[in-house]
Order: C-alpha cells, then structure tokens, then sequence
C-alpha cells in the first residue's frame, strides 16, 4: 500500500468520527470429587447502553446480545473460589481483577511470569516443570509454583485491554494474511500466526495475546480460565499440575472436571459469557482531529510506524450487525515480528522466542506502562526501544528535532 494511499485512508477513517454466585456441590460418586455447578445472576443495576463511553457495548446491537453483553460481565467480575473450581494454582480470582484499569474490560500494570529454556537454539517451555507460564497463586502454600532452577529465560507480560476485541475477531483471516503479503519499506516483513483454534479444530490465524497464539475470543477465554484462574472447561479439561507434579495436583484439586459446565437450558457455559462479553464490547473512541493530531499523524506516517502499526482493518460479513463490515481503527497489522532486543524470548504457538505480535495502538491513552514487559513508563521510551524490524522507524524518530518527537508522542496519547 502506498504512503499516501494509507494515509487517505486514515484521514477518512478519522473522519468518521454486582454478580453473586450460588454453588451448590454434590458429590461425584465415580471419583470423590466435588462437582460444583456454577449459577451467575444478572449483573446488578441497569443494563449498559452504548453511550461511546469506555466500557460500553457496540453500538447497534440485539436486544438480545445486549443481554449476552450483560450477562457476559457479571461472569467477568465474578470472583471464583475454590469451591467454584479456582486452582489448585492460578494468577488471579477473577478476569476483572486483571483487566481493570481505567475500567473493567481495560488492561493493568499485572503482569504474569512466562519461562523455558533456549538449548542450541530451541526454546523448551519446560512443559514438565509447568512451564512455559507460571501461576503465582495457590489455594495452599505447598502447591505455590516457582521459576525452575534450569529455566535460563524468564520474563514477564502484561495484562492486554480488550476493547474491540469483537472487531478484531471479526477481521477475515485472509485480510491479515494479505497485509503480509503486501511490499513494505525498511525490510519489514511480518507473517500471520497460524495456530489450530481449539473450540473448532481448525486452523487460523491467531490475533490476540502477545504471541496472537489465538484466534478466537471463546478459546482466548477457556485458554485464560484454565491457566489464569484453574477453571476448567470443555476445551480444557486438564488441570494445571503444580510445577507439573502430579501428586500435589491429586493432593490439592478437590473439584471434578471439567468444572465449567454447558447450562443445557442456554446452551452456554461461563467460558461462553466472557466471550460473548468482549465480542460485544465497544472499542476506545477515535481522537477528534485538530491541528496538533494531524501533525502527529503526519509524523507517525512519515516515520515508518504505520508499516507495522497499520491505522485501520476492516471486518469482513457477520450475521452480527455491530460487526459487519465495520472499519477497525487498531493501529496493527496483528502480524509477527522479529522484534531483535525487544522480544521476551519465549516461543508460543507459531511465535517464535524473537518474535512479537504488533500491539494495537487504540486507546493507548488509557494504559501505562508500555511494550509487552512494562519496561516503558513513557511513550517517548517505547518508541526508542522498538528494535528488529521496527529499528530504522526508531532510527527515524530519534532524528526528529525535540518539537516533532514531542507531537507525534501526543499523537499517540491521543488514541
């Protein structure tokens, strides 16, 4: 695509402008464990409206997927226990305690340790010691996890935002496979993620974490329940063993899985809710364009940073309205990167330990700090630790006299 192609097309985009849980267990006969059925009421107070507040649902849905919205957060505030299945080890209780800030739905400072080891150039996740993430929690002392003493890379991520996810999801497979295809200045190359997406057993291409190692918000969601929080699910029915030992998991997991059970009367079990939650949450509202964002938004072009940070997507058709054919200004082309220093060495899925899936920009404004470490307090410090092929754009910037770094720093903070 063309500078000024692109850029057209970003002035024309611009131009646009309380849950309460009932467990009630039984015993399950076959192996003494507790089955807990998990029961979530409608969340309290009103039901959200698209406002284009943050936080809000898509404009133009449902009546029905406004409840599945709806419905969709009070499982993402609900806090679990071990009752309800959480652990034997995990990172948080809830997906809200992560992905809180500047509301629900957002990212955070929390961060979660992934380690492996490299041997001759191959990166081992450590399978059998738990690896290659680590759950920093435990519903007892004795089966909390730790970094193994032959791990020789450790690192750490953090928490993702999740508005828009729904148009990000939406983008046909076939568009981001042809933005790698397309020519590109300074090298840059970048490949789609191919992974097999669990919840159907087909390949596709993977677009959200760090590593885009998935492709779906519903695996994205099992994928979080059973190693963030110990919930197992359909997708999932295997429990995290505690740094892999298999005795401390038959000592400490009490709750019979699959312990995310399909409600036969809606077909949906909780893995469903917080899926149909980020399917349907609205993405940050684009910046009104002045004179100052203009030059920013010149500047971002010129620099290179749109080679990668691509402004806009489209969704393809969708029998949902709110996602059908729907422009998606997320400042990505959720392709792979050799991002050289700034990678975190651990391969995942189809992402290799040097490479890195480019992070939406939209509402950038709201999150701090930056890169995929929280190495970055300030955007001025992202920018100049990009590296790889994201090096002559950093290169470029740093050329800049201090009056244009300075207008393309506020360009992004106000996305």
């Amino acid at each position: 695509m063309k500078s000024s192609t692109r850029r057209s097309l970003v002035l024309s985009v611009f131009a646009l402008m309380g849950v309460s849980v009932v467990v009630v267990a039984q015993v399950d006969p076959p192996n003494n464990k507790v089955r807990a059925r998990r029961q979530i009421h409608h969340h309290d107070g009103n039901a959200p409206h698209a406002n284009g507040r943050l936080g809000d649902p898509l404009p133009d849905l449902t009546q029905d997927q406004l409840a599945a919205f709806t419905d969709g957060l009070g499982e993402f505030e609900n806090v679990e226990t071990p009752e309800s299945g959480l652990g034997p080890v995990y990172n948080n209780t809830s997906c809200a305690n992560c992905h809180s800030a500047p509301i629900v739905g957002g990212a955070s400072a929390a961060t979660v340790t992934r380690f492996g080891r490299m041997d001759k150039g191959v990166f081992d996740p450590l399978s059998q010691d738990g690896g290659s993430l680590m759950q920093s929690r435990a519903i007892d002392p004795a089966a909390l996890e730790h970094v193994p003493a032959d791990a020789t890379v450790v690192a750490q991520r953090l928490v993702t935002p999740l508005f828009g996810a729904g148009l990000i999801e939406a983008i046909p497979d076939a568009a981001i496979q042809d933005l790698a295809k397309r020519k590109k200045a300074d090298g840059v190359l970048g490949r789609p993620a191919l992974v097999q997406d669990v919840t159907t057993g087909t390949m596709r291409v993977g677009r959200f974490g760090w590593k885009a190692q998935q492709a779906t918000l519903l695996a994205f969601a099992a994928d979080a329940y059973v190693n963030e929080m110990g919930i197992t699910s359909r997708f999932f029915p295997t429990e995290n063993a505690p740094n892999g030992d298999q005795k401390l998991l038959a000592e400490f997991d009490k709750t019979a899985d699959p312990e995310d059970q399909v409600d036969p009367a809606t077909g949906k079990s909780d893995i469903d809710k917080a899926a149909d939650y980020m399917r349907f949450l609205a993405p940050p509202a684009l910046p009104r364009v002045n004179s100052e964002v203009q030059l920013g938004l010149n500047l971002f072009m010129r620099v290179g940073c749109a080679e990668c940070h691509v402004p806009t997507l489209f969704t393809g058709p969708n029998t949902v309205r709110a996602l059908d054919r729907k422009p998606v200004n997320l400042f990505s082309d959720l392709l792979l990167h050799d991002m050289g220093s700034l990678n975190d060495g651990i391969a995942q899925a189809d992402a290799l330990a040097n490479e890195m899936k480019t992070a939406p920009l939209w509402g950038l404004r709201h999150r701090a700090p930056y890169l995929h470490d929280g190495r970055a307090p300030t955007l001025f410090l992202a920018i100049t630790g990009h590296d790889g092929e994201a090096a002559p754009a950093r290169d470029r910037f740093n050329k800049l006299p201090s009056s244009q770094q300075k207008q393309l720093v506020d360009f992004l903070n106000s996305l």
